[in-house]
C-alpha cells in the first residue's frame, strides 16, 4: 500500500481525500507540526507527497526546495490561485504537477496514481534516515545537513545506516564488521576504526561534533543511550 504524505492545513479537504483514497487503496497521513514537516517526511518514508501552497510558518515552496536535498519522491501540488506563475514556481521548485482548487478528487487521485506508476514501475523509493536535522540518503550515499551535502564511502554509508538504523542503541563493532564484509572481501578490526576515524572527521567538519559515540570495550551509538 502507497504511503502518501499531504502537507496541507484544510482539515476538510484532507479528510475528504482520506475517504476517496481509500477505494484505491492508498494511505493519506497528515502533518502533525507545520515547522516540522522535515523530519516528519522522513519518519514516513511516504511514496508521494501531495503539497499545499499557502501553509502557516513556510510556505510549500519552501518545503519542496527542502524534502528535494534529501529526496526525488514525487511531489504534486495544490494551490487556490491556478494561474501560471504558481505552475511554473512549482515546477521550477521540484514538483512533479499541479491540480488548481477547487479540483475533483477522483481528478487528484487518478494524477497521484499516474506519478505512483511512473516513479515506481521502474525504481523504489530512497530510503531517508533522520537524526536531528541530518538526513541520510542511503541510496546516493549523502549525508545532508543545514544546507550542505557530505558525500560518503560505501562503508561509511553502511555504518551510518546501521547506527540510525538503531538509535538509541549500542552497535558492537563485530556487528559493524559484519554489516561492512557484505560490501567487501575483508574488514578487520583496524579496517573498522580507521572508517570510523574518517567518518567521524567528515562529520566534525560540517558541525557535527560527537554524532557517532564510543561505548568503550563495546561499540558506538548515535543518540541518547537506552538505560
Amino acid at each position: 500500500m502507497y504511503r502518501i504524505f499531504m502537507i496541507e492545513d484544510d482539515r476538510g479537504i484532507l479528510d475528504a481525500v482520506k475517504n476517496s483514497a481509500e477505494k484505491w487503496e492508498l494511505q493519506i497521513f497528515g502533518v502533525k507540526n507545520f515547522r516540522n514537516i522535515l523530519s516528519e517526511f522522513s519518519e514516513m518514508q511516504p511514496h508521494l507527497v501531495i503539497m499545499d501552497v499557502g501553509l502557516p510558518a513556510f510556505d510549500g515552496y519552501h518545503w519542496c526546495k527542502e524534502i528535494r536535498k534529501i529526496s526525488n519522491v514525487p511531489i504534486l501540488f495544490l494551490s487556490s490561485a491556478s494561474d501560471n506563475m504558481n505552475m511554473v514556481m512549482a515546477m521550477n521548485m521540484g514538483g512533479d504537477d499541479f491540480v488548481a482548487k477547487p479540483f475533483d478528487t477522483d481528478v487528484l487521485l487518478a494524477k497521484i496514481q499516474a506519478l505512483l506508476r511512473r516513479a515506481y514501475n521502474f525504481a523504489a523509493n530512497m530510503h531517508i534516515l533522520e537524526y536531528e536535522g541530518a538526513f541520510l540518503n542511503t541510496e546516493n550515499c549523502s549525508l545532508t545537513y543545514e544546507d550542505e551535502t557530505i558525500g560518503l564511502t560505501k562503508n561509511e554509508n553502511r555504518i551510518l545506516s546501521l547506527l540510525l538504523e538503531n538509535k538509541g542503541k549500542i552497535v558492537s563493532r563485530e556487528r559493524l564488521m559484519d554489516a561492512l564484509w557484505e560490501t567487501d572481501s575483508y574488514v578487520d578490526d583496524n579496517t573498522l576504526t580507521v572508517n570510523i576515524g574518517r567518518l567521524r572527521k567528515k562529520l566534525d567538519a560540517k558541525g557535527l561534533s560527537d554524532f557517532i559515540r564510543t561505548k568503550f570495550g563495546v561499540g558506538y551509538y548515535i543518540g541518547e543511550e537506552e538505560i
